[in-house]
């Protein structure tokens, strides 16, 4: 064989080294795979806890968000191939109240099981562990947001509890109903508050063409009980489009019968 004959083989050899090297690398061979695979799944689901945590529109305490709605569910199946996440809240602050904020710093625990290679295109992994973690900041009426930030060391601390959600107590109907049995057009506000004392209700009150009405709610949860005692002396629960319950709609008010949006 000639030289040059030989050179351009040894040249066509040299480019089919580099190939495989390039093809190895990008298929992830190497046993450092399945860390790789374990890193990418949690940046994965840090975007997904984003997208559930969305627009917030009620208003939350830090640690009841991370109990209720980051830590609710956090350790499940990631993928098809039986790769676990775990969330851990490390620290949160905050409220999500006016013009506040609430923050909150979580942090994914991925693990990726070894997989074998199958097909040609199935190059299989080693397994694998990653840790990544994010600071989610909450605003009302806005979206969430998100950035990743460096894990700390040590474990998570001892994880929060959600405050209890302020409703209308559930014998709210009960109350009402007494109160407006008893009630007169003079003493229909006073009684009607006596009966629902607690700072988180409101309370809004009217005589109506000889009707009571009374409305008693928690409009940051669209919570909302409406009862009006007919002039023939009947307690009626008036339907209502709940939309109007809305931030810049009508609220839980008694307009919500006297003047309904036409």
């Amino acid at each position: 064989m000639d030289g040059e004959r030989m050179g351009e083989l040894r040249r066509w050899w040299a480019v089919g080294v580099v190939a495989v090297t390039v093809a190895l690398a990008s298929t992830g061979c190497g046993e450092h795979r399945g860390d790789v695979l374990a890193a990418e799944a949690a940046q994965v689901e840090a975007k997904r806890l984003n997208t559930a945590l969305g627009h917030r529109d009620r208003q939350r305490d830090a640690a009841s968000i991370a109990a209720a709605e980051i830590l609710g569910g956090a350790e499940a199946p990631a993928t098809a191939d039986a790769s676990t996440v775990r969330r851990e809240a490390l620290a949160w602050s905050g409220r999500v109240f006016g013009d506040e904020r609430a923050t909150v710093d979580v942090r994914f625990v991925v693990t990726v099981p070894e997989h074998s290679a199958g097909a040609i295109s199935d190059t299989g992994h080693s397994a694998g562990t990653a840790s990544r973690c994010y600071r989610y900041e909450l605003r009302l009426y806005r979206y969430t947001s998100y950035r990743e930030i460096d894990c700390p060391s040590g474990a998570a601390p001892p994880p929060p509890s959600a405050a209890p959600v302020p409703k209308v107590p559930d014998d709210g109907r009960v109350r009402l109903t007494a109160v407006l049995r008893k009630a007169t057009p003079q003493t229909l506000a006073a009684r009607v508050r006596a009966a629902f004392p607690q700072e988180w209700l409101t309370v809004d009150t009217v005589t109506h063409e000889g009707a009571l009405v009374a409305a008693v709610g928690v409009p940051a949860e669209r919570d909302c009980l409406l009862l009006v005692r007919t002039p023939a002396g009947r307690i009626e629960e008036p339907g209502y489009d709940r939309v109007w319950l809305e931030p810049g709609e009508i609220g839980c008010r008694t307009a919500l019968y006297t003047a309904p949006p036409r």
